[in-house]
């Protein structure tokens, strides 16, 4: 147990450190404490908090994302430093996922670094009289609706094994509760953060990446569209419609509103870490060869996966087009958005059988995307395997495909690329944890 609570404690220097970076003046808080914000934190210092989270989200993203996108064979992913993203990963021969390996333990640590944050802050609040209560309510549930996203995000990786979600106080963890326990805990943190954000004022600053949802009301949409997708994990069908109403669904707005992790290359700040250059040579990712034959004529999202100059391979393994969602160093990520919120619509209402509603907004997408409207059978096996189909293509290297093929049992559907390849269902819970 020392090794984890030694991330926890250091947890809040490390996301201080993100702080500095964000080109806000707080004062000193690259010299911060937890003991410094237990009683009578200022509004600069709780917003300094607030950065140092929002910052903290956007760490060992591009390995979350390979490891996700691997698996789940969306990209292949080649390096000459490391061939664990092309040997465990893909489980070649008797290879197993390892609990100590980066792919797992960087994106886990930095997940429970940003929780970590999230806690200080509402720790912070509730022993503070400087700020009023609507004030107050507005830190929490922020940090609240935060917290939820980051430990959602451990849980896909870790999915039956589970994951801690009391790390309240780091000398006293709650045990690791099994994905039941784990996701119905994270609905109702994000039914806390709403409760919290309801009638509250903001009154701290959340940078680009929010966008149209800096106050109360626009964090509530956020905050709801965060629950819509747990609640199709957990195959609450219409709460998810209930959800999608109040959050910032819209059939017929913009697919690519919605609240994004932003980089930039000033100093002490981030880059995207999920971005390489076209035709890259040592470090490569590489869409799966099947994105494009998968793919019907005229889709325009065809444009995620760019010929190469010449293929590449490594392992066993070969392609000759490159992953190209995030397309500069300062490419946003987007943590939720309203195609992935139409699509959800789809689902709930197909999962529901209103399948004329679910065809109404596949033809959305799929019209969105230089595509004809849906011609196939309309029943409900058929919907949700085009509901798949459009998510894939949709949603291609933001985190989701290997989480829809497990949740649908359809994991044994996805390609095998070399004999004794492996696809797995979860990842181990890591060394870390002491269990």
């Amino acid at each position: 147990m020392k090794r984890l609570i030694n991330i926890y404690t250091m947890s809040f220097l490390l996301g201080m450190g993100l702080v500095s970076s964000c080109k806000k003046e707080y004062g000193n808080l690259n010299g911060a404490t937890i003991e410094g914000y237990s009683h009578d934190a200022t509004k600069d210092q709780l917003n300094g908090l607030v950065i140092g989270a929002v910052g903290g989200m956007r760490n060992s993203e591009g390995t979350y994302l390979d490891a996700v996108g691997v698996i789940g064979r969306e990209i292949y992913r080649f390096s000459g430093a490391d061939p664990r993203f092309a040997t465990d990963l893909l489980g070649q021969d008797n290879l197993t996922l390892n609990n100590t390996a980066f792919y797992l333990a960087n994106p886990w640590g930095s997940r429970y670094r940003a929780v970590k944050n999230c806690n200080v802050i509402i720790d912070a609040v509730a022993n503070t009289t400087l700020i009023p209560d609507n004030q107050k309510k507005a830190y929490t549930g922020f940090a609240k609706t935060l917290k939820a996203h980051e430990l959602l995000m451990n849980l896909n990786l870790t999915y039956s094994n589970g994951i801690r979600v009391d790390v309240d106080d780091p000398k006293n963890l709650g045990p690791v509760l099994n994905f039941d326990q784990s996701i119905t805990a994270i609905a109702n943190l994000l039914d806390e953060g709403k409760a919290d954000l309801t009638g509250a004022e903001v009154v701290f600053s959340l940078g680009d990446g929010f966008d149209g949802f800096t106050d109360a009301d626009g964090l509530i949409k956020f905050n709801r569209a965060l629950a819509a997708r747990v609640d199709v994990y957990r195959q609450q069908w219409s709460t998810a419609l209930t959800d999608l109403g109040l959050s910032f669904y819209d059939l017929t707005g913009d697919f690519t509103t919605g609240v994004y992790q932003v980089f930039s290359a000033g100093a002490g700040d981030q880059l995207n870490s999920a971005f390489f250059p076209q035709n890259n040579t040592g470090e490569v990712r590489l869409a799966h060869p099947s994105f494009t034959t998968d793919m019907e004529a005229n889709d325009d999202r065809a444009a995620k996966a760019t010929l190469r100059t010449s293929p590449a391979s490594y392992g066993g393994l070969s392609g000759d087009k490159d992953a190209w969602v995030y397309t500069s160093s300062t490419a946003p990520i987007p943590v939720v958005r309203n195609e992935e919120l139409i699509l959800i619509y789809a689902e709930a209402n197909i999962q529901s059988d209103n399948l004329a509603e679910g065809v109404k907004a596949l033809n959305v997408i799929r019209t969105g995307h230089n595509l004809p409207v849906y011609s196939g059978a309309v029943t409900k096996d058929a919907l949700i395997t085009e509901m798949l189909k459009q998510r894939r293509f949709s949603l291609f290297f933001e985190g989701h495909r290997w989480v829809d093929m497990r949740r649908y049992d359809k994991l044994n559907t996805l390609p095998i690329d070399r004999p004794n390849d492996d696809v797995w269902s979860d990842m181990p819970i890591p060394q870390a944890e002491g269990l």
